[in-house]
């Protein structure tokens, strides 16, 4: 495994998680660490059976997964202890606490390398560590209204609308995965580790691609249109209803989209569903037209409605089919089903199965996120229960049962 030789402290909740798990897919010892009563992610639904257990969140058991898990109160002074001893052999901490908290608690970077500048210390906030709105609290629709997605996301002339599933923080998780691998590198080169400042801000700016950059160049700005795009005068259709669903369809004019369109159109005309006159417009130049005045723009909404009733009466297996023979710009909106039973998953050996605690069958999980050709990805560990390692990783420690027993005690594990 790429990492086996590192550990890896995972002090973050639900908001850094998936950054451990992507070290600990590579191989890194990541030892998730949790409150005595548990990590708040364990509250994070849904739930298998419905039962809101500590064991049964299913994002738990997502992202959880391949680390060891021990138990450690960080506000008790032995609590912290122990954390300082633990990160005295490891490699890398990661935390998502608000800036400030672990410092306070006598954790945070200067804290733990002091005497281990080797140390790669990654911090995840919303803000990041310094500027004015670093104290800030912040939900996965703050952040996402904070980096500009949100403008993005609704329809248009209505007000944004969130995006239904949380994505903020795992932006900014992924990202804190790569500026750890980043230090690393850099640990080869200088000798020591660092301190990383992620921000999810600054990360899900990131996501907005080329359209927070717009108005710094005096471009148009991309607008709102629910299920497809705006530019200008302009307003398309990405995502369009057919017989059997939806479907994507990318319908625009152009040197780099118009011959596609040109192509169904051909399409079109051979099944008698537009006329000729629209079938021989000029597509690469048409957005010209346009602009120009030379033709109305209400030709544009007419042509995406003969194109939508042509899609209405096809399903998505013929159409995808079509797409591929013609040359289309066509692919299914696949259904959570569908994803689940994927012929071209199945072929790739995507998924695998664990056995959960308490649960009567083998659950099947999503597979590693890349193929390697000399170094396979391997799912060695389920997510682990509530302290399932304390006794293990306590013991390299020295701790004994009788020691435990009395941290447990004290409300330290």
């Amino acid at each position: 495994m790429l990492l086996s030789p590192y550990r890896v402290l995972d002090l973050t909740d639900q908001r850094g998680m998936l950054a451990g798990q992507i070290l600990a897919d590579l191989g890194a010892d990541v030892i998730a660490i949790e409150p005595p009563d548990g990590s708040s992610a364990r509250a994070v639904g849904p739930f298998a059976g419905d039962d809101p257990g500590p064991d049964r969140s299913l994002f738990w058991w997502a992202y959880a997964r391949n680390k060891r898990g021990i138990t450690c109160n960080l506000d008790h002074p032995d609590g912290q202890d122990l954390i300082r001893q633990l990160a005295a052999g490891a490699d890398f901490v990661l935390e998502s606490a608000d800036p400030g908290a672990m410092p306070a608690r006598g954790l945070g970077y200067d804290d733990l390398s002091a005497d281990h500048d080797g140390l790669i210390y990654t911090s995840i906030s919303a803000f990041g560590q310094s500027g004015p709105k670093a104290g800030y609290q912040a939900t996965d629709l703050v952040l996402m209204a904070a980096g500009g997605p949100l403008i993005l996301s609704g329809g248009a002339g209505e007000a944004p609308v969130r995006v239904s599933v949380p994505q903020a923080w795992s932006h900014a998780s992924g990202e804190a995965a790569i500026a750890a691998m980043v230090a690393l590198r850099a640990r080869s080169k200088i000798g020591r580790g660092q301190h990383i400042d992620i921000s999810a801000q600054q990360s899900v700016a990131a996501a907005t691609m080329s359209a927070n950059l717009a108005a710094s160049i005096g471009a148009a700005e991309t607008a709102r249109v629910a299920g497809g795009m705006a530019v200008g005068p302009f307003t398309g259709k990405l995502i369009w209803e057919v017989a059997d669903g939806y479907i994507s369809l990318t319908f625009l004019f152009g040197s780099g989209i118009g011959p596609f369109s040109q192509r169904l159109f051909n399409w079109m005309y051979d099944e008698g569903e537009c006329s000729q006159d629209d079938r021989d417009l000029d597509w690469i130049g048409l957005g010209a037209e346009f602009i120009s005045g030379a033709r109305p723009l209400s030709d544009w909404a007419r042509l995406m409605e003969v194109v939508g009733e042509f899609l209405k009466k096809r399903t998505r297996e013929e159409l995808f089919a079509e797409a591929q023979s013609r040359s289309l710009l066509i692919v299914p909106v696949t259904t959570v089903d569908e994803v689940a039973n994927s012929e071209q998953f199945e072929a790739r050996e995507f998924w695998r199965e664990h056995e959960m605690p308490g649960w009567p069958d083998p659950v099947r999980f999503p597979g590693p996120f890349v193929k390697l050709s000399d170094n396979e990805i391997e799912y060695r560990r389920r997510a682990p229960t509530l302290g399932e390692h304390n006794a293990e990783v306590y013991a390299e420690l020295g701790l004994d049962h009788d020691a435990l027993s009395d941290l447990r005690e004290r409300g330290v594990i």
